[in-house]
């Protein structure tokens, strides 16, 4: 039987150690963001790779003795996690990589890696006696919150920017939940949220804070150092944008290196859009401060990451770097992602095949090496952006003398 592990929290900024029990959001000592602790040897005393290895459960929830929750779930019927590590060997052979894989995340059940970390969420919620869960999300988080409710049977209270896609809004309010668009951005609607958490005592799936969240989300570094047999790749491109998702991944592959499972930690690089770009100029001047966010990549636009210094931690710690990519360069690279291979990506999700695009013209990856790209969430949440390099023809007669006129336009 695998004994429980996970024995507190450090905060991230003073290093300040809390234990798991009482839990707070934010470190009691100095209010900056925490990092789960775990004990690694009683893990390796209880788990191994080939106890993995004979776990017939696809889904996260086979990553439990690292997982910072108590028991295990009660039986679900969605499979969160476990999505596909898809090798690309012509595109590899075209950008003059040795190898180029793509974490296809887009397989999750609301269409995004958010689903990690809420499914992670709601069982932390379960377990503290919560039944209603809020979060502040630019569409997909809420979404993912919104469906996972749904299984759970939990209430959803969810705050977007009134902007956020339609289709991400009617993604909420098709799954039930309570959705209340704010006159604002993204920050203003985070703010807004914790101003409710406080007053009502719910609580708060907010990928920025709680700490539980970025645990959930480093399954997906677990899933690829797995599929990969434990030889991990030499760069992972992570699309960043409050900074959790590429903080999760990094103590994906810090626990796994601290369990000896793999030996060494690959590269993480930060792919931000031009317009939101606070964490890769904070890796350049040493300081994180607030943007005025501008881009197509509604998912990464954010003034100020919520959990800059776990992202800047992971680009530093993984001896990774930072890019940032033009909107019409995460459009280009959404639009060439789809017709060759077959992974239609939100513009926040191209936004990391972007960077891989941009590191191979700058040279910052060799010949010799292989990349993984994190696609973080499915092109069908914002089809009216993807619509921007995409016309629908003009529609034809039931004839073949209108289709071969049509034909010749298009083809010449």
């Amino acid at each position: 039987m695998v004994q429980m592990a996970h024995i507190g929290y450090t905060c991230v900024s003073c290093g300040d150690f809390s234990p798991a029990d009482p839990f707070h959001y934010t470190c009691e000592k100095c209010g900056a963001n925490l990092d789960a602790v775990y004990d690694y040897d009683q893990i390796k005393k209880d788990w191994s790779r080939k106890y993995l290895l004979e776990n017939r459960n696809r889904s996260i929830w086979r990553y439990l003795p690292i997982l910072p929750v108590n028991r295990n779930p009660e039986a679900s019927s969605i499979q969160v996690g476990g999505t596909p590590l898809v090798r690309q060997t012509r595109l590899a052979q075209k950008l003059g990589i040795k190898n180029l894989w793509l974490k296809d995340d887009t397989r999750n059940p609301s269409g995004s890696l958010k689903d990690r970390a809420t499914e992670v969420g709601i069982q932390h919620a379960k377990e503290l006696g919560f039944e209603t869960i809020v979060a502040a999300s630019t569409g997909n988080a809420a979404a993912s919150l919104a469906c996972l409710s749904a299984v759970h049977k939990m209430d959803a209270v969810i705050f977007t920017p009134s902007s956020a896609p339609p289709a991400k809004l009617t993604q909420i309010l098709q799954y039930g939940a309570q959705l209340f668009p704010v006159d604002g951005t993204y920050d203003n609607a985070f703010d807004l949220s914790m101003e409710v958490v406080k007053a009502a005592g719910w609580y708060l799936r907010s990928t920025g804070i709680n700490p539980i969240l970025s645990e959930g989300k480093k399954t997906v570094a677990l899933e690829i150092a797995e599929q990969l047999n434990w030889d991990v790749p030499d760069q992972v491109f992570v699309p960043v944008g409050d900074g959790c998702i590429i903080g999760g991944v990094y103590k994906g592959f810090y626990d796994l290196n601290q369990l000896g499972w793999i030996d060494h930690i690959p590269k993480i690089i930060a792919v931000q859009a031009e317009g939101s770009a606070a964490i890769v100029h904070a890796l350049t001047s040493g300081t994180l401060t607030s943007v005025k966010a501008d881009t197509v990549a509604d998912s990464i636009s954010v003034d100020m990451p919520r959990d800059g210094q776990k992202a800047i931690r992971a680009v530093k710690e993984s001896n990774g770097y930072g890019l940032k990519v033009t909107d019409a360069e995460i459009l280009a690279a959404q639009h060439r992602l789809a017709k060759t291979t077959g992974v239609f990506a939100e513009p926040a999700a191209a936004t990391a095949f972007a960077g891989l695009l941009k590191s191979v013209n700058k040279g910052k990856i060799n010949s010799d090496e292989t990349a993984t790209v994190l696609i973080t969430g499915t092109g069908l949440k914002d089809i009216n952006t993807a619509q921007k390099l995409v016309n629908v023809p003009s529609h034809i007669s039931p004839d073949l003398e209108s289709f071969n006129a049509a034909w010749t336009r298009l083809n010449g």
